[in-house]
Formats: structure tokens, sequence, C-alpha cells
């Protein structure tokens, strides 16, 4: 029987776990959380601004441990509030700028988690993230983030050493369930703590379960770490992948590369980097479909899918904190990886945030991205695009 079909049944678990007198202990713990938000994107093209209000709810419910085993469960809904006009993706609002964020109710998790000393391993619905999201994350930016119907495993030992496995065989994205795919991915991630960082080993195998040939397997390495360089501290993170792709009968192969120095001093970081998401002779750009991609590239988001001529990305960065909050300011400078006479220059961004939480029960924020397309950005035009958020927990 399929893991995605497993996890149907484990709700029927759950109940029995949360249920069972070992269960209803302090251990036991519900929660709810809100975020309502205003998006609005207006683009240099002939499609109509968008304006969305939404209001995501999760509503969640893990178990006590008993004899190593506990249960999680966790429903989601994504609503619009009295604004809708916008492209959801999913076929409403037609004619105007997308807002990824379709109306949907869904289970958003469901798991058995076994923890045994050093190892813990869960199966069914859940959520999965790897180092920065850069490869697999859980897309928490959108309304419905993603999860993934798998059995993962994580073996760590006195947080030196860690490895991870997880069998995926469902990628519940964030554009409703109709949009979800079916796939038989496998994804490994080992770590070493040394004394000068974080050494981190990857292999991501990644093949949609359609009948047709595919696959998208990548092989990487990470370091990152960080040390005490006169009265601030210096962080460093260099990173290397290459990638191969089967598709369409066709066999691609390209390269990943991430530098970045970073500075703190006096309660700012100053951070400054290059990506690289190499391209094959112009043919295919690095992809990573699985990632929290809204992290990277810019928040305008106009490179959730790598040009054929891959992207360079030259990026500064300064953090801080202010008035019980932290801001945000960044610039990216875009460009093509295999430049031609037509394509080379893909344009420039500045994004500015600042968010806060005021109590342990309500936080909010404002965020703004600011896109001005190359001379050679086929397919891109200036975007602007305006967030604001108030999140309730409880």
């Amino acid at each position: 029987m399929k893991l995605n079909r497993i996890s149907q049944t484990l709700l029927t678990t759950l109940a029995v776990s949360i249920l069972a007198p070992t269960a209803i202990a302090n251990e036991s713990k519900a929660s709810i959380d809100f975020r309502l938000r205003y998006e609005n994107v207006s683009q240099d093209n002939a499609l109509k601004d968008a304006d969305a209000l939404t209001l995501s709810t999760k509503l969640n419910f893990k178990t006590a441990t008993y004899n190593s085993f506990s249960g999680f469960v966790e429903f989601e809904d994504s609503r619009s509030i009295g604004i809708d006009d916008y492209n959801d993706t999913n076929g409403n609002g037609a004619g105007y700028s997308v807002i990824a964020d379709p109306e949907t109710t869904e289970l958003d998790q469901a798991y058995v988690q076994h923890k045994a000393g050093a190892v813990t391993a869960k199966l069914g619905r859940q959520v999965i993230t790897f180092d920065n999201h850069r490869f697999v994350g859980h897309v928490g930016w959108r309304q419905d983030k993603q999860t993934f119907d798998a059995a993962s495993f994580n073996y760590s030992a006195r947080d030196k050493f860690s490895v991870s496995y997880a069998y995926v065989t469902k990628r519940n994205r964030i554009f409703g369930e109709e949009k979800d795919l079916d796939s038989k991915d496998h994804l490994l991630n080992a770590s070493l703590q040394t004394g000068a960082g974080k050494l981190t080993g990857y292999s991501y195998l990644l093949e949609i379960d359609e009948g047709a040939d595919n696959s998208l397997d990548t092989y990487g390495v990470r370091f990152s770490g960080g040390k005490k360089v006169g009265e601030g501290k210096l962080s460093y993170t260099a990173e290397y992948a290459n990638q191969s792709c089967e598709a369409g009968g066709n066999d691609y192969d390209a390269s990943y590369l991430l530098a970045e120095l970073g500075y703190t001093v006096s309660s700012i970081t100053y951070k400054g980097g290059y990506e690289l998401l190499g391209s094959d002779d112009g043919m295919y750009g690095f992809s990573t479909p699985l990632a929290t991609l809204h992290a990277f590239n810019g928040w305008s988001d106009q490179f959730l899918g790598t040009p054929a001529q891959g992207l360079q990305d030259l990026y500064v960065s300064a953090a801080g904190k202010a008035m019980g909050g932290k801001w945000l300011v960044a610039y990216h400078d875009y460009s093509a990886d295999e430049s031609t006479s037509t394509v080379d220059d893909f344009g420039s961004e500045l994004n500015v945030s600042y968010g806060r939480a005021f109590n342990k029960t309500f936080s909010g924020g404002i965020k703004f991205s600011a896109y001005s397309a190359g001379d050679s950005a086929t397919g891109k035009v200036d975007t602007d695009k305006l967030w604001v958020w108030l999140g309730v927990k409880f």
C-alpha cells in the first residue's frame, strides 16, 4: 500500500491515541493559529492590479507520548475575506495578476511519530525541511503551506552529527489539493558540526509518479559557520551542488553555487552574497521544485522557475531591531548565467520589511518589494508587491 493511502487512515490511528487514557496527559497540546493578510500586486503589463485579503486558519493537536509513540494532526483553511480581485492559480480571477493563495480546506498534517533516544521516525503527512529551505522547505509564507506524505527518519548524536532520510509519495503543494503531485522522492541529508562550522552533504532524488520517465537528481555539499572578529561576529556560508535532469526524452546538467559573508555589529547584520543557478547551454536552468522559493532571489517571485539561461543573483542586505521588532533591507542584481546577444540583464530588486511580536498571542508586519525588469528579461515586467498582516495564536 502506498504511503499516501496510509496517510488517509492516520486520523483513525490518531483518534485512538488521543482518546486512550495514557494520551490524556498534560503533555497533550492543542493550538489554533490565524493569519489575516492583505496583498497587492501591481505589474507594468495588461493584467489588472491584484488585491487579496485572505485568512489562514490552522488547527492542530499533538498527543502525549506513550511508549515512545505520539501523534499529530493539523487542519488548514484559507479563505478570501471580502477582497478577492486576484488570480489564485486555480482558474479564478483571470485577467488579474497572480496571488498564489487559493481558497482551500485540507488535512495539512497527520502523522504518527516514534522517538527513542537519538532516533525519530515519522509516518504520514508532515512538514519536511532541510538547512535553509533552498532545496526542501514548507513554503510557510503562503497561506496553504507545503507538506509531504512520507516516511522519514532522523538520527542525531549529541548535536554533533545528524542524518535524515525521507521517502515521499506525495507533494502537497501550496495551490490546493487539485494540484498536488504523486511522487517517488528520496531525500537524504547528513551534517557534521566541526569547530569551524557545520558541514552538510545531501542528495535529493526527485521523480513525479506520472508514468513517464522523469528525474531530477541533485547532489551537493554545504558549509556554514561563524566566529567572533573584533567587536562583532563574522558569518560565512559556501555551497555547491550538481544536478541532472531527465525530462521529455532530454537530459540536462547544471550546477549550483552559493557564497555568502555576513558581519554583525551593534545589533545590525550586514550580508553580501552571490547565488548561481547554472544553465546547460541556455537550454535548462537549475531547478529546486521543493524549496521555499519566496525566500530566495527576491520577494517579487520573478524567478520561482529558473530561466533556461540560468540565473546569477548578486545581493546585499542589512537587518536589525527597532521598536520591539525586526527590520530588513535587501537589494538584488540579476543576470543570466549563459549570456547571449539578446539575454543578459535580468533586472534588479529592492526588498524592505518590518515585523514584530506584540506578545505571545499577537504579531504583525509589513513587507514591500519592487522589481525593475532588465533590458533582456524576457517575460518579466516591472512589479511592485505589498503585504500587511496580523497573526493571532492560541
